[in-house]
């Protein structure tokens, strides 16, 4: 039998991102299943299982292209989340329904819609109130869930760690409580107090809906708990992050549109090897990985949650302590599908986030590289309208390494430099202290002498101190 090497095994050795896009391709819903209800109040209390779909969508304000562009990611999300796509509808409406979203006709029509297509699900482009959702699960005999839920059960498929999950559930939560109601047997309303007499009668008079509201105490505990653990993760991540600045290491966040390929690029620059699939959210849970400037300067560089149009603002609120790590980093490498249709409109929707999320805070935000990526795939003519309105942007391709040498000198070069200028003779026996001019600091001079090693170096104030009974020359100027 022929021995492999320790090469041969490290390059057989799948990623840590392929082996999970493994996992997560082994486990698909069936096509072909129904999941009609026989009664459709039972939506609320069981796990989403999306199949043959009837998407809904009303018009109110912008161009026809800009409702059948949102139409077109919502059948995106659907798919993410496992479904099939058979039919979608676009109402023009000054504002939606109040009662059914679409008005009365046309639930009528879409009725006739999901009667003929066989659909068991239908998905609105939009929030539903819960007298919404209640009206159209009546008049349309089958399940129907609102844009947040969609993208709330995507986010619950994909969580990996364990403040992942904690995040998904309590947005998850915070969308369920204000749609409980009392429905089917277990959750039968009871008339409280004397209320009874008139139409209860004998064995329903009693302290009220009990049921409905246990279970809305038991949510709110649970949400207290979650809010809980999630800040004691915070301490965790604040801990990390407070080290790296008293290290001084510069950090670099990677934000932008979901599917724009922050991932892609993370793993063109540093080897990070993580997931990477052509799908919307496909990763959730942040990356940070070590990497390094030409001139051999060390920071971090973090894959952030992507940003959609409409991102719940429960999740924005879940996911606050994760997304408040761009606003903390040194500089923002904003990602942009430079093969969709409209990315302007993906600026505008994660700039309208990033601005959501610093709202409550005094600093700034932090400096914006804007990244146009998959130049590869991009129509030209985009290219060039988008280096005329978004100028400044640098043009690359994560998947061909196109332009990627010159993204890491333009990070390197809006990278805060240190400040102090030092000019020493470092004794042999304390080689750390040079090594840590290397890393931490821009070495401009280095030579060996007889009594040390000569540095002429950028570093930090820190460092610049532990120099100072080392100074050769005075420090210049």
């Amino acid at each position: 039998m022929t021995e492999l090497t320790h090469r041969d095994l490290s390059e057989s050795e799948p990623s840590a991102g392929e082996l999970e896009l493994e996992d997560r391709a082994s486990l698909r819903r069936v096509a072909g299943l129904s999941t009609e209800l026989d009664d459709v109040t039972e939506v609320e209390y069981r796990k989403l299982q999306l199949e043959r779909v009837v998407l809904v969508g009303v018009w109110t304000e912008g161009t026809a292209a800009q409702s059948e562009a949102s139409l077109a990611e919502l059948a995106r999300l659907a798919e993410t989340a496992g479904s099939e796509v058979l039919e979608g509808l676009v109402q023009r409406r000054n504002r939606p329904d109040p009662a059914t979203y679409v008005g009365s006709g046309k639930v009528r029509e879409l009725a006739d819609v999901v009667l003929s297509t066989g659909a068991d699900t239908v998905i609105c482009d939009g929030e539903l109130s819960p007298g919404q959702l209640r009206q159209l699960e009546a008049k349309l005999k089958v399940k129907v869930i609102d844009r947040t839920a969609l993208i709330l059960d995507i986010f619950a498929q994909h969580a990996r760690s364990r403040e992942g999950k904690a995040q998904v559930e309590l947005a998850q939560l915070q969308y369920l409580i204000p749609r409980l109601r009392g429905w089917g047997t277990s959750l039968s309303r009871q008339a409280g107090g004397r209320a009874g007499g008139g139409n209860g009668g004998v064995g329903l008079r009693g302290p009220g809906e009990t049921k409905l509201e246990t279970d809305r105490r038991r949510i709110n505990k649970r949400v207290a708990k979650l809010r809980r653990e999630i800040a004691s993760m915070d301490t965790i991540r604040e801990t990390k992050r407070g080290r790296r600045l008293a290290n001084e290491v510069p950090s670099v966040a990677i934000v932008g549109y979901t599917n724009a390929g922050k991932s892609s690029l993370l793993n063109a620059i540093t080897g990070a090897g993580v997931l990477v699939e052509d799908a919307l959210f496909a990763t959730l849970d942040p990356t940070t990985r070590k990497a390094a400037t030409p001139d051999g300067r060390t920071y971090t560089l973090t894959d952030t949650v992507g940003f959609v149009r409409h991102l719940p603002h429960q999740l924005v609120d879940a996911f606050r302590s994760t997304l408040e790590e761009a606003a903390d980093a040194d500089l923002l490498l904003h990602v942009v599908d430079g093969s969709d249709p409209a990315p302007e409109e993906q600026v505008n929707a994660v700039r309208a986030v990033l601005g959501e999320i610093t709202a409550s805070r005094v600093e700034p935000l932090p400096p914006e590289l804007l990244v146009i990526n998959k130049a590869d795939a991009a129509d030209q003519l985009t290219l060039a309208r988008l280096r005329h309105q978004l100028p400044g942007a640098l043009i690359v391709s994560a998947r061909s390494g196109l332009g990627i040498e010159a993204l890491v000198e333009a990070v390197a070069d809006r990278l805060p430099r240190p400040e102090a200028m030092v000019d020493v003779v470092v004794p042999y026996a304390r080689g750390e202290l040079v090594a840590r001019a290397h890393a931490d600091g821009e070495v401009l001079a280095e030579e060996h002498t007889p009594e040390g090693t000569r540095l002429r170096a950028r570093v930090h104030p820190d460092l610049a101190a532990a120099l100072r009974e080392y100074e050769a020359g005075g420090v210049p100027g």
